[in-house]
């Protein structure tokens, strides 16, 4: 079975307020074998909202709505979902009872807007909601000569959350065909989202009850692979296969099998070795520290490190010798290579990680242009230094740089 969720109000149609129950709402359906193949924000008008019902009930088997059940004119997921399905509404007075005993133990007069939440689907069962006034609503019924799900659910998350698990779940397994979804999900640094497809479309492709999407984002790619079956040991059999499959063609490039993040994995790595880290950073300003120490116990195997983003700095703290800037420049592979062995030897980590480039969007030149970076490592015998040109704004350029560090002391490890 498919669904469309469908978040309710004009607000999550702003920069300020942005829809999070639908996130909540996916994972417990893809634990029932649920897929959800349309989520739809709509504004707090009823023609609009009518619509957008008619259309999901048009396409899938469980319409959920989030929102709208409130007492305010602007409320209208009631009124909308009667109006698409040509039914009625009918005030409940036991609910209506309850308003008013909720208020009174409270000590406060109930308005008669209120009562609107008393308004019934012909033929619902009411969903009871312990941490707000606002009931939601369960509908099995017929559209267009197709049996079809229809949950009002309210839209502040602790109310969806707790009405979702103690109201909705048993109700879905008892209606919805026993199917498993089975999930994986391998991460690859540094390869193009175009070039990654180019190479395992040919794999992905052969897998028909697989459902394979590629997430790109500065440096990291998201593979995320998802199988329904019957029973959860023949999924889980599909997807691990194609796993593997895409693990060997990009083997070089796949940091993660179970969606860790690449900093995780460097950690990962410096703790089966005993090994230490320390870095040495200017055009990221602290991002690869930042990033790293985003993960508990990561004092662990990350000794710490210094932004050195002046040239004074890269002498003091990492020991660059002031010839080797003037001779070099500052944003050099000479500089990287001494600002990575500096601050291993200052830190007496095993390995040290030295960062400089120019993110812009200033301070380029033809020779040295914005976006060009070096980035080295070494453990005071053998070091590697990488020269990048990355593109777009600083930020950009500095996110894709953090990842081109981390991911050299990755395969350094590896």
């Amino acid at each position: 079975m498919n669904c469309e969720i469908i978040a309710v109000g004009s607000e999550l149609l702003t920069p300020y307020r942005q829809d999070t129950n639908s996130l909540f709402l996916t994972d417990r359906l893809l634990q029932l074998g649920v897929n959800v193949t349309f989520k739809t924000i709509v504004g707090d008008r009823l023609t609009n909202l009518a619509n957008a019902i008619r259309i999901a009930l048009g396409r899938t088997d469980i319409v959920i709505t989030m929102g709208g059940l409130g007492p305010t004119e602007d409320d209208l997921t009631r009124q909308a979902v009667a109006e698409a399905l040509g039914i009625r509404l009918r005030r409940n007075p036991d609910i209506v009872g309850a308003l008013y005993a909720r208020f009174a133990a409270r000590r406060l007069q109930m308005t008669d807007n209120n009562a609107r939440q008393a308004d019934v689907l012909d033929g619902s069962v009411i969903l009871e909601n312990g941490r707000g006034t606002a009931p939601g609503q369960w509908l099995d019924t017929v559209y267009e000569a197709h049996r079809k799900l229809v949950i009002l659910l309210p839209g502040p998350p602790t109310e969806v959350k707790a009405m979702f698990d103690a109201q909705c779940m048993d109700r879905l397994r008892a209606v919805v065909p026993r199917r498993t979804i089975a999930m994986r999900t391998l991460k690859a640094a540094m390869i193009g989202e175009s070039q990654a497809d180019a190479r395992i479309a040919p794999i992905y492709t052969k897998y028909k009850d697989v459902d394979t999407t590629i997430l790109a984002h500065t440096g990291d790619i998201t593979l995320n692979l998802i199988c329904s079956k019957g029973d959860q040991e023949t999924a889980q059999a599909r997807v691990d296969e194609l796993a593997g499959r895409i693990e060997e063609e990009l083997e070089e490039f796949i940091y993660s099998a179970q969606a860790e993040s690449l900093e995780q994995i460097v950690l990962y790595y410096l703790g089966m070795h005993a090994a230490t880290l320390a870095v040495a950073e200017s055009c990221t300003g602290g991002l690869v520290s930042e990033r790293l120490t985003s993960i508990s116990g990561s004092s662990r195997s990350f000794l710490g490190g210094a932004v050195v983003y002046s040239d004074q700095l890269k002498t003091l703290f990492a020991g660059v010798p002031p010839s080797m800037i003037e001779s070099h420049g500052s944003v050099s592979k000479e500089v990287a290579g001494a600002l990575a062995e500096g601050i291993r030897r200052k830190t007496s980590a095993t390995f040290g990680l030295g960062v400089t480039g120019i993110a812009g969007p200033g301070g380029g030149s033809e020779e040295k242009p914005v976006g060009l970076v070096y980035v080295a490592v070494t453990d005071g015998k053998e070091t590697d230094v990488v020269e990048r040109r990355f593109g777009g704004d600083r930020e950009h350029i500095r996110a894709w740089t953090s990842q081109q560090a981390l991911d050299m002391v990755r395969r350094r490890l590896k």
